[in-house]
């Protein structure tokens, strides 16, 4: 019986066959062990195996040792250092590609001991007589710079890369110009550099000359480098800003959205310091093609395309302004991209072209995706806001859709309604009823919030006003917050409105949000409209029913500040997010940590002054606690009397603390209360009543659940100054 000895892994096949005496066999080993490394598994143990392949005329294997390198080099940072002789005899190969691809790869490798060994070969390829080695070196310097940025400096290569910035070939200019932007972003990241900092990029009239000849003879790529860089340039005056546009405008053809993008940022960048009416519009025109181009790209990048246009429509809504109709949704379109549509055809909508906006908007809102229906419904009523004269066929095309009697499309049509009664108030009146008839449909809380707004708004012209309310009322502790809110507000203007049908739903519906709400803002709002209704009506309705501005649609929906800042980020995630760089990028030095970091510290000295005060109250009440005075305190004596003196001085409240109130409501809604003494008086027969409610009882003694909030009886004495509690003078400060 024989013993088979233990089973041997793959990696050791590999192993055994990257050592193999046949070149042939060794090559298959390393396409093998690339093609695991590719799936996930882990081959760093044959790294010394591989390494001794390096040395090879084969061109191909060449590059996969190499790949097999950078992707390992991390894990075997003691190993990494064989590879140096190679790479440095490799560097001096008679071929270009292999000393390009040599001080590729030595510029990829992020291991510490071989940055100094770096330093030689790169020297020589920056200077290398081919053009593809040259441009390879210029990015390795960009690599060099981010690991040690003082052995660029030192060694010069900053320098020969502001050289390189007039070779004869497009393509170095283009990749020097490239790790040139890198190394200034960089250098610019720390808050604290210099002005004359070497890795500081300006570009200089006579390196605008040298980029403005290689911009249309590089690869796209090397175009974007070299537009992004133009976009940077601060043209000295007018007629460089007209020249700089000039020369950009040809990029419009190109088929590279990225290019197209780039040029567009420069051209806008640009055109702020052109006066000339006649080049403005041209530009303008010029700019509309290749923006329409393209939306003829992957969903992917026509929603790239889409957020960049929506920005420069803000600026300049001119633009496309007689482009509407490419913007119209296809079918197979995915919703980001259709709801980035609906945005800028609400934006370019005009009287001109509202006819056709209006009949596509109406198709939409037949569509199967209910959240697309919704934000075609929103955008009819964004149409009616912007448009006074197509305020009226928008409105028949939302009745139109609400005739459909699909829960979803009524419900939006009425969130709609809400906001064109608030831009045409007294106009469209009459589809209230049409509205009011579909109570039955509406089950979303903005649904149901919008209509009571109508409702409440409208509501001495709807004859069963009290009825509709009286609905919501009876399921009030069942419904969301808003719609509490909202149900709240409407029945107090329907009281002022109405006073004589609507008593009794204004008293239960304070009885209710004052008692068995849980929400502290709809407690607080049924409060403060109790307290305005018991003790000044005029008030009241001053406030509840104070006319307001009508609504508009904003132009822009970014700050002007921040417009101007995301055009000149055009074609980078900035102009996509809509949001400064700052904010999502958190690259160390720079970005969203720093932000935060600085947001931290400006908060500090607003938190340091509320941290003191609440020290010292904490103080003061340790020594209240502690305080075993035998002297009797002021019977009745209110806690806060700094807040209570400052309550004193509206009306109701001063009539209450002295006892001489006729109201029952200010016993209710007041903290100070005074049911501790005795009952108020109560008017006299025939006295005129200074408030709407005249004698109604909402809760008084003899209501069983009313928030009837008790105090003990006032002192006869006021304490003097400089009796009062050191707390009460810290209270006062608030």
């Amino acid at each position: 019986m024989s013993i088979r000895g233990p089973r041997k892994g793959e990696n050791y096949e590999l192993s055994v066959d990257l050592n193999s005496e046949y070149r042939d066999k060794r090559k298959d080993a390393i396409k093998r062990v690339i093609a695991s490394m590719t799936v996930g598994k882990d081959v760093s143990g044959l790294f010394p195996d591989v390494l001794k392949n390096m040395q090879t005329d084969d061109l191909e294997q060449k590059k996969l040792v190499y790949l097999y390198l950078m992707n390992y080099a991390k894990t075997q940072p003691e190993l990494v250092i064989l590879a140096v002789n190679t790479f440095v005899k490799d560097s001096d190969d008679p071929n270009p590609l292999v000393r390009a691809l040599a001080i590729r790869t030595m510029g990829v490798l992020r291991a510490e001991k071989i940055i100094d060994y770096l330093c030689d070969p790169l020297q020589k390829c920056l200077r290398d007589e081919n053009p593809y080695v040259r441009k390879t070196a210029a990015l390795c310097v960009a690599k060099l710079y981010d690991l040690k940025p003082e052995l660029v400096i030192d060694n010069g290569f900053l320098e020969q890369l502001h050289e390189m910035v007039a070779d004869s070939n497009p393509m170095v200019v283009a990749n020097t110009v490239a790790a040139l932007t890198d190394i200034h972003i960089a250098a610019t990241s720390n808050s604290n550099v210099s002005p004359t900092d070497p890795g500081i990029f300006n570009i200089s009239a006579s390196i605008l000359n040298k980029l403005l000849i290689a911009l249309n003879e590089c690869s796209e790529w090397g175009r974007v480098a070299i537009l992004n860089a133009l976009s940077r340039y601060v043209a000295s005056d007018e007629k460089e800003s007209e020249h700089i546009c000039e020369r950009v405008v040809p990029q419009f053809q190109h088929v590279n959205g990225g290019v197209v993008l780039a040029a567009v940022k420069v051209i806008m960048i640009h055109m702020r310091h052109v006066h000339r009416e006649d080049l403005i519009k041209q530009l303008v025109r010029k700019m509309a093609p290749p923006l329409v181009t393209l939306l003829s790209s992957p969903p992917e990048v026509q929603w790239v395309s889409l957020r960049n246009i929506n920005l420069l429509l803000q600026k300049r809504p001119d633009i496309l302004q007689n482009e509407m109709r490419v913007f119209f949704c296809k079918y197979n379109d995915p919703l980001y991209v259709k709801v980035e549509k609906l945005d800028i055809m609400v934006r370019l909508a005009g009287e001109n072209n509202v006819d056709a906006l209006l009949s596509e908007l109406k198709e939409y809102a037949s569509e199967v995706d209910v959240d697309f229906v919704r934000k075609s419904i929103k955008a009819i009523g964004n149409t009616a806001i912007k448009i006074d004269a197509a305020a009226e066929r928008c409105v028949h095309v939302l009745l139109e859709l609400i005739d459909t009697r699909v829960s979803y499309v009524v419900q939006e049509a009425v969130v709609v309604m809400k906001d064109i009664f608030r831009k045409y108030p007294s106009t469209y009146e009459g589809i209230i009823p049409t509205l009011c008839a579909n109570l039955d449909e509406l089950d979303e809380p903005e649904a149901k919030a919008s209509l009571i707004w109508i409702i409440g708004e409208y509501a001495s012209k709807i004859d069963n006003a009290d009825e509709l309310l009286g609905i919501f009322v009876d399921s009030f502790t069942e419904e969301s917050y808003p719609v509490q809110l909202q149900t709240l507000t409407a029945v107090v203007k329907l009281f002022l409105k109405k006073p004589d049908s609507s008593q009794g739903i204004v008293q239960r519906v304070l009885q209710t949000a004052t008692t068995d709400c849980d929400s502290p803002d709809v407690r607080d709002r049924a409060y403060i409209y109790w307290r305005l209704l018991s003790s000044d009506p005029g008030a009241a309705k001053a406030v509840v029913l104070a006319p307001r501005p009508p609504i508009t649609i904003p132009r822009t929906t970014v700050a002007p500040a921040l417009l101007e800042e995301l055009l000149g980020e055009i074609s980078t995630l900035a102009s996509v997010y809509h949001k400064p760089s700052e904010t999502f990028v958190g690259r160390g030095r720079v970005g969203a940590d720093s932000l935060q970091r600085k947001g931290a510290e400006s908060l500090d000295d607003r938190f340091s002054t509320q941290k003191a005060l609440q020290t010292v109250a904490a103080g003061q009440q340790a020594e209240n606690l502690l305080d075993f005075d035998d002297s009797p305190a002021v019977e009745g004596q209110p806690s806060g009397l700094a807040a209570t003196e400052v309550l004193s001085h509206t009306p109701a409240a001063a009539n209450l603390l002295a006892g001489t109130s006729t109201n029952p409501l200010d016993d209710l809604v007041s903290i100070f209360g005074n049911s501790g003494g005795a009952a108020a008086p109560a008017p006299a027969p025939g006295a005129p009543s200074h408030d709407l409610f005249g004698g109604l009882d909402f809760g008084g003694s003899g209501s069983v659940g009313s928030p009837v909030a008790t105090q003990p009886a006032k002192s006869s004495q006021v304490a003097s100054p400089t009796q009062q509690n050191p707390q009460d003078e810290l209270l006062g400060l608030f």
